[in-house]
């Protein structure tokens, strides 16, 4: 038998309730009913039963390029249109990678500075 992830987890020095609202906004998915600020972890469970994303308090700030990052298509609204809503939310803008043709992607960080990226979704 072979494990199943249970949660990606996200490192943070600040609040991780904070940044799990962050992820929850971004993502249309509530935090756990008994996750309050301060708590030392947040969780947002997948209601399809998939991975969870979990965020736990560190000691140690964030060193360098993720190693590992979530590639996101928009559902409902154009890749500007999500990198517009995700920075409102708190991200910020690394680099655009939008290419002519309007392929490619944005990469954002949310606000611990872990990166993401935008894709261009089916209305553009």
């Amino acid at each position: 038998m072979n494990p199943v992830i249970r949660h990606v987890t996200f490192d943070c020095t600040g609040d991780p309730y904070d940044l799990g609202l962050f992820w929850s906004e971004l993502l249309g998915r509530p935090l756990a009913d008994d996750d309050k600020p301060g708590d030392p972890e947040a969780l947002i469970a997948d209601p399809a039963g998939g991975p969870g994303l979990l965020f736990v308090r560190v000691p140690e700030g964030k060193t360098a390029k993720n190693r590992m990052h979530f590639d996101l298509r928009p559902q409902g609204r154009t890749r500007a249109e999500e990198v517009e809503r995700a920075i409102g939310l708190g991200a910020r803008m690394i680099a655009d990678h939008t290419r002519p043709d309007g392929r490619g992607w944005v990469t954002l960080a949310d606000p611990e500075g872990n990166e993401f990226c935008v894709e261009r979704g089916e209305l553009g």
